[in-house]
């Protein structure tokens, strides 16, 4: 028997917004649109702001389920079914309320809205709809909206949310078919991979009615992301990578989210995490997935059924790195820019700069610091007119000892042959040369 109270809505806030928590969707907006001085709000490309809360995720949108109620029962999620919690719901109005009161405060630059599964994927939907509807016709919103669309809804419906959206993401749950069925039963990925494609295609379609039409209504201009839990099921880094790898090629996706598997449930089908979840392994392979998209690297370059899983003491490119020495070291003055990307401490921007200057002149070290290049990591690497930084050894034991920080602590589960003394370095960059926040 489900007994039903009457909420308020600030009761409504702390329960659904604490459900939203396990979603990590926080990133730039990807999308510019201004309001013409006949709305509120407006949405900049880079122009989502980051905070951090209590528990170190980021965060920058008003993040809500629009229900928690489920039928779905799936083994790892805190709404399932057979959980015991306390229930309740938005209405359409309630959230467009909440949203208004928020950025009128300058709480929050967008909404990040998501649900369970309320009677059916169907009836869901259509709440879904008529709440981001609301918000852009009769509140007149125009700052971001994401929305996390429902498997299994009618074909129709994700089409007419996609206009009233800035992004929309399809949750692919786990990395392999195997993994959903084990602890997601009710789900299946033909299910999910479906709307998937729809979008694509809509999408594109959409982009080819725009250079015909310039007014013609935008579909998920912003693009669609999903969201792997990881460590939850048996999967190695290698065949997550591969699955990020192949969402990216197959659906075009702006962003794979990673998210660290938190244990919410006791179930016996679930794995026990007594030092709690892995964010060392979630932060790798947000940097691993960061080489995909911008560095020119494939996942069986990264790793391979031999050698399957990441490195905990170094970041992907340093331990890319520290396999291929046959590569380096690389002359800065004549190395093209993507072999340039390849070296420790050369970022994207940093890469660019140096094609740049090197037009005017030789290059230096000094030159390299200036331009933001991580000397202390690319210095084992490259040479600046046929010498290197320093004398050094071309040898990967030699160089991880030096890149290793000894001030900090190895997490317990990890061990190195005849390293075991030093200990894992922590930077406020992103390991590339560039100082970028990936999300713990």
């Amino acid at each position: 028997m489900v007994i039903q109270e009457q909420m308020t809505l600030g009761e409504k806030l702390n329960i659904l917004s604490d459900a939203a928590k396990y979603d990590v969707a926080c990133t730039s907006s990807g999308v510019d649109r201004k309001n013409g001085g006949k709305g509120i709000g407006n949405s900049i490309a880079p122009g989502i702001c980051h905070s951090f809360s209590a528990d170190g995720r980021c965060i920058s949108l008003l993040k809500i389920l629009f229900t928690n109620e489920c039928v779905f029962d799936c083994r790892y999620c805190v709404n399932r079914s057979s959980n015991d919690v306390v229930r309740t719901s938005f209405t359409p109005q309630e959230v467009c309320e909440l949203t208004m009161g928020f950025y009128r405060r300058n709480y929050i630059e967008g909404l990040f809205l998501s649900s369970g599964i309320l009677k059916s994927p169907s009836y869901t939907m259509e709440l879904l709809f008529q709440t981001v509807y609301k918000l852009r016709k009769e509140y007149h919103f125009q700052g971001y909206i994401h929305l996390k669309g429902i498997p299994g809804a009618p074909e129709e419906l994700i089409e007419r949310v996609g206009y009233y959206v800035d992004r929309m993401s399809i949750n692919v749950e786990f990395p392999t078919a195997e993994g959903l069925r084990t602890l997601a039963p009710h789900k299946n990925r033909k299910t999910i991979l479906a709307p998937m494609r729809q979008i694509q295609t809509r999408a594109i379609e959409n982009r080819q009615e725009l250079t015909l039409y310039r007014h013609a209504p935008h579909f998920v201009p912003a693009g669609q992301s999903t969201q792997m839990i990881i460590g939850a099921t048996g999967e190695n880094d290698y065949q997550i990578l591969q699955t990020a790898e192949s969402l990216y090629q197959k659906f075009e996706l702006k962003r794979v989210f990673y998210s660290a598997f938190v244990n919410v449930n006791e179930d016996t089908s679930l794995p026990m995490l007594p030092q709690g979840p892995s964010l060392l392994r979630e932060h790798r392979l947000y940097q691993a997935d960061w080489l995909l998209r911008f560095y020119g690297f494939q996942a069986q370059e990264l790793l391979s059924g031999e050698r399957p899983n990441f490195n905990m003491l170094v970041d992907p490119k340093c331990d890319w790195a520290l396999r291929h020495l046959e590569v380096f070291p690389v002359e800065v003055n004549t190395a093209d820019y993507q072999t340039l990307l390849r070296v420790p401490g050369i970022g994207v921007r940093s890469a660019q700069k140096i094609v740049g200057a090197r037009k005017f002149g030789m290059l230096t070290f000094e030159d390299l610091k200036k331009m933001r290049v991580v000397l202390k990591r690319a210095l084992y690497f490259i040479t600046c007119q046929g010498r290197m930084m320093y004398h050094t050894k071309l040898e990967e034991n030699y160089i991880l000892r030096n890149l290793l920080d000894p001030r900090e602590k190895f997490p317990s589960d990890i061990s190195f042959e005849q390293l075991s003394l030093f200990e894992m370095e922590q930077n406020g960059d992103n390991g590339y040369g560039e100082h970028t926040s990936f999300l713990l």
